[in-house]
């Protein structure tokens, strides 16, 4: 049977006829209502001619692509039975699968393969089962999941297990992304030419420089424009994007976790199950990406109102001192912040970063009292508290390292793995030790109102079964969900290093980055919303100059920065001006009043014809609304820069346009304003200012001006 799937102007047709590995004929436009037989003609017609010197049936493109069915690129199953005869390994390691059962409910498609018995007439010792899960979300967001189960009589080594998509011939240049600490999610293009692009991470996390989204795309795709296919792995621990596009004329990106020899073999009747792969085709570039992904996670994690908080790291660091921490706290209550977070310090003996982790006890040295005295002034501030944690990590200077060196995480060997910040990874899959944190994190929130966490990994792994350890976290996030289940948990990891769809089925945030720094955050939100929802995305006001770069800001733009996203302050807000605090109110009052729209609205990001110009906002699901940013992270080009142009507003509706003043007003260099500026604001249509655009003020460099548009 063929199999049809649509949903938000998007088809996925599989050919699942016969015993054959079913072949994805479709994955784009939207085919409209086709029966049996009209899916009978649609995949005759694509299918391909029988070339000179190949093999002898036309060469499809099957969703686990494997040499036994003529495909001679990356495997999407390779392995062995360990004790498998010379004469049958090679055949094994890539294995031979046909078609077993096929059932479809809905939008959801799952396949049963099996192995075809590699040696006629001899019993089958080496079978193995497998299965491929595949849905399709209201929002038009396919995603695929592998299983393998051993069947056989001996252990299976699993080398691989990808999740692939075809993408069209016409889908010819790459983006993917990279970067280090705090620099995260930084844009790379290539072309895609006969060969394989392959981004492996071995962090034990996705890493700084994560591949994050891999998009495959007509030529000269952007923000608005291009046909483009779009895959990320939520997995949060090793894994491999990839892309391949083959000498016989077929493309396919594909996507699954990176698995060290040895680290998976399947004793009989053990399954191993692959994370998920998210794809979303776009025919509108890069934000029709967006507003499918953005959807499908909505609808799997919705989220309620967005508390603007305040983080004591960059105001306090260690120096946790509670006459100091209620003046920050009684300080950030009159500015307008909901939420009160303790950042690292507070454990036992925890001075600087080189000791106590591990050890998540209350430091009765500088909390006599425990965290109640803090906590509760702060609820009687109105805000509530939460707490900084690193359950999976450990300092060698701890009394649970102490007491059992044998928990840290590693290869095996007698001596520590490589120290990284002066810390190692706790092993989470042994038992004692995940019961040890468990406990810990338990009893401090059975004594404590505690909100949020802030949960923090500050290391790769250098060691041990990354797999399992991954696993573990997820359990470990679990347990404490269902324990707390009102439990609000943001995943930090040094910055960004963790910010995946995986992690994301548990966490109600994630920190995209270490910097603070706006221009620097500019472009890391920039493509980091590209995959997720702003609400998910923590963005905080930083001191004036950013401790990770050197390089300082003025308010307005540091606050024009930190408005789109959950919105937060790293500052000590104690050395503020009253002129400085007041600007913060009146940008605390925007957040709280727009936050509705700004984490609920579609993703708009402009594709200007001069890069030191950008634009961004958020545009209301009803259009009624936006609130847009016009950012110059350089000096423009011309002196008299062209007009800014506002897509994704609904053309038929006039709208009334002002600027927002956060502070001070960006600085210009410029003799006389635009007129609209001078009458303080102008009425337009959505398709004048989509098709024509505004004149705006000239920008000096690193400056943002906040626009708010309204239908009248």
């Amino acid at each position: 049977m063929i199999h049809h799937l649509r949903a938000a102007g998007t088809s996925f047709v599989l050919d699942a006829r016969g015993t054959a590995v079913p072949a994805v004929i479709h994955f784009g436009a939207d085919l409209g209502e086709l029966d049996q037989h009209a899916l009978q003609n649609l995949a005759e017609a694509q299918r391909p001619a029988i070339g000179p010197s190949s093999i002898d049936s036309p060469l499809t493109q099957r969703i686990v692509p494997l040499m036994a069915d003529g495909w001679s690129g990356r495997p999407g199953l390779a392995g062995y039975h360990e004790g498998t005869p010379i004469s049958t390994l090679g055949v094994q390691h890539t294995a031979s699968l046909r078609l077993r059962e096929t059932r479809h409910a809905g939008l959801n498609l799952s396949l049963v393969l099996e192995t075809i018995p590699p040696v006629v007439g001899e019993p089958d010792a080496t079978a193995l089962v497998a299965e491929i899960d595949i849905e399709m979300s209201a929002q038009g967001v396919v995603r695929q999941r592998l299983s393998v189960r051993n069947e056989g009589s001996s252990v299976y080594s699993l080398a691989s297990l990808d999740a692939t998509l075809p993408v069209p011939a016409r889908a010819r240049e790459l983006l993917d992304f990279t970067g280090r600490w705090p620099r995260e999610r930084q844009p790379q293009r290539h072309d895609l030419g006969v060969g394989t692009w392959t981004r492996d991470s071995r962090h034990g996390r996705p890493g700084h420089d994560a591949a994050f989204l891999l998009v495959a795309g007509t030529p000269g795709f952007g923000f608005r424009h291009g046909e483009i296919w779009g895959s990320h792995l939520a997995w949060s621990g090793d894994q491999r994007l990839w892309a391949e596009a083959s000498a016989t004329g077929h493309s396919l990106v594909g996507a699954g976790e990176l698995i060290e020899p040895g680290e998976v073999r399947l004793a009989t009747g053990e399954t191993y199950r692959s994370p998920w792969l998210v794809s979303a085709w776009s025919a509108n570039g890069l934000d029709g990406l967006a507003e499918r992904l953005h959807g499908f996670l909505r609808s799997k994690r919705p989220l309620g109102e967005r508390k603007l908080m305040l983080n004591t790291w960059e105001a306090v660091y260690f120096d946790h001192d509670l006459a100091k921490l209620t003046r920050l706290a009684e300080t950030a209550a009159s500015v307008g912040v909901e939420r009160f977070v303790l950042d690292d310090g507070w454990m036992t003996g925890r001075t600087d970063d080189r000791r106590a982790l591990g050890d998540w006890v209350v430091d009765a040295s500088k909390w006599p009292d425990g965290l109640h005295t803090l906590i509760e002034r702060v609820h009687g501030l109105g805000m509530d508290f939460g707490l900084w944690v690193e359950p999976e990590m450990v300092s060698v200077d701890s009394d649970v390292f102490r007491a059992h060196p044998e928990w840290v995480l590693s290869a095996g060997n007698a001596e520590l793995p490589q120290s990284w910040r002066f810390q190692q990874a706790l092993d989470l899959s042994n038992p004692e030790a995940f019961a040890h944190v468990l406990g810990q994190l338990s009893a401090l929130l059975d004594e404590y109102p505690i909100a949020y966490l802030k949960w923090d990994q500050n290391r790769d792994l250098l060691g041990g079964s990354a797999h399992r350890q991954t696993l573990a976290c997820y359990r470990l996030m679990d347990a404490l969900r269902a324990q707390h289940p009102t439990l609000e948990i943001e995943s930090c990891s040094s910055g960004g290093a963790r910010v995946d769809l995986g992690v994301l089925e548990r966490t109600d945030r994630v920190w995209p980055s270490d910097t603070n720094d706006s221009l620097e955050r500019q472009s890391i939100y920039r493509y980091t919303a590209g995959l997720v929802p702003p609400e998910f995305l923590g963005v905080h006001l930083g001191a004036p100059t950013a401790h990770t770069t050197g390089r300082s800001h003025e308010l307005s733009f540091r606050l024009a920065t930190a408005l789109f996203g959950h919105a937060g302050i790293e500052w000590d807000l104690t050395t503020a001006s009253e002129t400085e605090l007041d600007a913060i109110r009146v940008w605390a009052s925007l957040y709280r009043e727009q936050r509705a729209l700004l984490h609920s609205g579609v993703l708009v990001r402009a594709d200007d014809v001069d890069p030191a110009r950008q634009l961004h906002g958020i545009v209301a699901a009803d259009a009624m609304a936006a609130i847009f940013s016009i950012v110059t992270v350089a000096a423009t080009r011309d002196s008299a820069v062209a007009p800014v142009r506002f897509p994704g507003l609904h053309p038929d509706l006039v709208y009334r346009v002002r600027a927002v003043k956060l502070g001070e007003w960006p600085r210009v260099l410029q003799d006389a304003p635009p007129p609209w500026w001078v009458h303080g604001g102008v009425t337009l249509s959505g398709r004048v200012l989509g098709e024509l655009g505004l004149t705006m003020p000239l920008l000096l460099p690193e400056q943002a001006l906040v626009l708010h548009l309204a239908a009248v």
